[in-house]
């Protein structure tokens, strides 16, 4: 008798269990579902570059965040060889919703000879952008997109649109996300930290080398794009690598063509221009400009 009464103790305990474990697997269920009723249910992917000497590890923040937030479940990989050869570690379902793509670069820095003339390269190293975006588009038929970047991704995105802005066999690009982008030069480079802009146009009165080449982003832009700028301002009117003038002056290539521009300042401990990318406050940002109804 004494051990049928343990038994059926346990059992009892194991019941409750069960149910106070299911009732909360139901319950986070439901708040990812009432949550995922707040952003468009769209199947165009997002595709995130990251910065020099970086790797797909510095997105994965905001890809989780983005994840956690309903906004999607779907997170893969696009690894880019130097020879622009692109692998995928994973698949994309068919109507996946609001899919996000991870792009690694395994060449991810300058020689020193490449250097010299970093502008030829982020101009030659949009083809990683580009090859990411055919072999996307060939596996899985998309014809929009949405591209975010952090530092160096955003010049190698900006050639990107400069060199294949006329190419309409390409998916439209619906939203740019740039986070500390150096248009304007960064601060180990000459001249970088003494340009001012206009504060109503974004046009510097200095124009370094990279910025003069992307000049012909103010007739070329895609006018169906939406641009958010997010940067950073440690006090000093830096993030650490970006001069804010630098990173504000995308405003003057692409805002008069632009479906919209918008920018956002981060101060305080999430202005430092490598901790823009694990910032939830950023997280927050993206995430609504992107995906919020």
């Amino acid at each position: 008798m004494h051990k049928q009464k343990v038994t059926w103790w346990i059992l009892g305990g194991l019941l409750v269990l069960l149910l106070v474990t299911g009732g909360g697997l139901g319950l986070r269920s439901y708040q990812r579902k009432a949550l995922a009723r707040q952003y468009r249910q769209t199947t165009t992917p997002t595709i995130f570059f990251h910065g020099y000497g970086s790797s797909y590890r510095a997105e994965r923040q905001m890809a989780n965040y983005a994840r956690k937030q309903g906004v999607t479940n779907t997170v893969v990989r696009a690894n880019v060889a130097r020879n622009g050869r692109v692998t995928w570690h994973g698949t994309i379902p068919p109507k996946a919703r609001n899919p996000i793509i991870l792009v690694n670069l395994d060449n991810n820095k300058m020689t020193a000879t490449e250097r010299k003339d970093f502008v030829k390269v982020y101009d030659q190293r949009s083809q990683y952008v580009k090859a990411v975006v055919v072999t996307m588009q060939k596996r899985y038929g998309f014809k929009h997109m949405n591209l975010v970047a952090h530092s160096m991704g955003n010049l190698l995105v900006a050639n990107y649109i400069k060199n294949n802005a006329h190419n309409k066999h390409l998916p439209q690009i619906d939203h740019v996300v740039a986070i500390a982008g150096h248009f304007n030069g960064f601060n180990g480079e000459a001249g970088a930290k003494q340009t001012s802009i206009d504060p109503q146009t974004g046009k510097p009165d200095r124009m370094l080398p990279g910025y003069r080449a992307l000049l012909p982003l103010r007739h070329t832009f895609p006018k169906t794009t939406q641009v958010f700028n997010i940067y950073g301002d440690q006090g000093d009117g830096n993030d650490g690598a970006v001069p804010v003038a630098s990173a504000r002056s995308y405003r003057y290539l692409v805002a008069t063509r632009a479906r919209s521009y918008q920018e956002k300042k981060i101060t305080g401990h999430d202005a430092q221009h490598s901790r823009l990318h694990e910032s939830q406050q950023v997280d927050r940002l993206l995430v609504n400009f992107l995906w919020r109804k």
